[in-house]
């Protein structure tokens, strides 16, 4: 780094002014394209992570290019003149200081034009021999000096900086003075006006003829704007890999409590296990493709004490361990009501009241389904739900829906229920309504009711769902989805 002060040192040739305004040209180009992807980076919500840390990257890039091509054009225009550094003797201490020839210390000097991340440029040199302190027009604009207070010795350098960045300035001056390492380091200073700006310091030691220091030379970069705008990356970043972080725990914890919830078994259940009119079981999970997070969606079978079988599928709003506690709740709710003899219809309202009551009110739809295998009798209820399919000589239709609004809705609403007789080989279907909900590809509503010719053909309830999960599983569904179906045995 050849000291600018030093006459010893040949001055170093400016490169070609044609081959500065290319790379002027170049500059000019990117910073456009960049600005473009800056615009399209629209902050539609202001507290999310992701798009808060693309927008501080865009804005970084702009003002490194900005400040690229403001050097460049520095560059292209040459050194100034050496009449812009202001040279100073110092006194020595209790010497009378001639003033006379001094500009008004009162004077106004400018500021460093905002939007900048690089700031003002400065040099210095510090002559050991003559105690000459050299600034340049831009350091005292950097340290908000008026030229006329003269530059600063290295002696009073420190009273600038922040009490914590003395002892680096020292370590930076002495290994340079004494063991001539170049200087390289960061340390904040405080104006006159009060403001706090970050100095970034390069310098190294100017040697005598005899190789002794004769003097140190350095230039000062503001860099304020850039640390704090490569802080407001830092933080954004970190607040969009905290996010992430919270959504992979929030996951796993979801699908934890989902799967020690949702029945075990897995593959096809018989119930009940002997006799006539047994009802041959599959369910099945649908994760959405839409979403990370795990829904309040369920299914359940279970045999009752009287050798009923209580079949039901549900939703709750809302993704995450809320949706999946709230879920939890409610299904141990309609587990525990069903075990005690409560017929579907009143099991919706008790439902209802419990969401109303919720310290985490929530909507919900269910349905609730209770076949006798002695009297193939089904009686059933539904609040808000999609009715279940019946599939009969290879024809698929929803059973007609008994009167129930969504759970949570509204208080003190009476669920009426219905009953439909049920012949073997029936296949009955419940879903949630996510099976249906579909972006502009894949399953719509109608096509569940189309499959009833390949159930028709199935041997047991598990091949019927493997056909479902094959026409609805690669599917690009908004919300989860559960299926469950239960096939009439002979």
């Amino acid at each position: 780094m050849p000291s600018p002060l030093s006459a010893d040192r040949p001055a170093p040739q400016p490169p070609e002014r044609d081959t500065v305004d290319a790379l002027i040209n170049r500059t000019l180009r990117l910073r456009g394209d960049v600005d473009a992807v800056r615009r399209d980076t629209v902050l539609i919500d202001e507290e999310d992570p992701q798009l808060r840390w693309q927008r501080a990257l865009c804005d970084l890039a702009v003002h490194h290019l900005d400040d690229l091509g403001a050097h460049l054009g520095q560059l292209r225009e040459g050194l100034p003149p050496r009449t812009a550094q202001h040279h100073a003797r110092i006194p020595a201490p209790g010497a009378a200081q001639d003033t006379s020839s001094r500009e008004d210390p009162r004077e106004r000097y400018e500021e460093p034009k905002p939007g900048s991340l690089i700031g003002r440029v400065g040099s210095a040199e510090w002559n050991l021999l003559t105690d000459d302190v050299s600034w340049s027009e831009e350091l005292f604009q950097i340290f908000g000096r008026p030229p006329a207070a003269g530059p600063l010795s290295l002696d009073e350098l420190p009273s600038m900086l922040l009490p914590e960045d003395q002892p680096l300035l020292t370590a930076l001056v002495t290994d340079c003075l004494v063991d001539g390492k170049p200087i390289d380091g960061e340390f904040r200073i405080t104006r006159t006006d009060g403001r706090v700006r970050t100095l970034h310091m390069m310098g190294e030691p100017v040697l005598d003829s005899h190789g002794c220091t004769a003097s140190m030379w350095a230039v000062l970069r503001d860099v304020s704007e850039l640390r704090r705008s490569q802080q407001a990356v830092r933080r954004t970043h970190d607040s969009l890999r905290s996010r992430e972080h919270r959504a992979q725990t929030e996951h796993r914890l979801a699908v934890e409590l989902q799967e020690a919830v949702l029945p075990p078994w897995r593959g096809s259940l018989r119930l009940p296990s002997q006799g006539p009119g047994a009802l041959d079981i599959a369910a099945h999970y649908l994760p959405s493709e839409s979403s990370s997070l795990i829904g309040g969606d369920w299914y359940d079978a279970l045999e009752m004490p009287d050798g009923r079988t209580v079949l039901t599928v549900g939703d709750l709003t809302g993704h995450g361990v809320q949706a999946t506690s709230a879920m939890a709740m409610l299904l141990g709710a309609l587990r525990g009501m069903a075990v005690a003899g409560i017929e579907p219809g009143p099991l919706m309202g008790h439902l209802n009241q419990l969401l109303e009551s919720s310290v985490q009110p929530a909507l919900g739809s269910a349905v609730c389904c209770r076949v006798d295998p002695a009297t193939g009798t089904l009686v059933w209820a539904q609040a808000g739900h999609p009715a279940p399919l019946l599939f009969r000589d290879g024809v698929g239709r929803p059973l007609p829906a008994p009167d129930g609004v969504l759970l949570g809705a509204a208080s003190g609403v009476a669920y009426e229920q219905d009953e439909v007789r049920l012949l073997p080989g029936d296949v009955l279907v419940l879903h949630t309504d996510g099976l249906n909900r579909h972006s502009d590809r894949g399953a719509g509503p109608d096509t569940l009711p189309a499959l009833a010719p390949r159930f028709a053909q199935a041997r047991s309830a598990q091949e019927c769902l493997r056909t479902v999960v094959a026409e609805f599983g690669g599917v690009e569904r908004l919300d989860d989805a559960c299926v469950l179906i239960a096939r009439i045995g002979a």
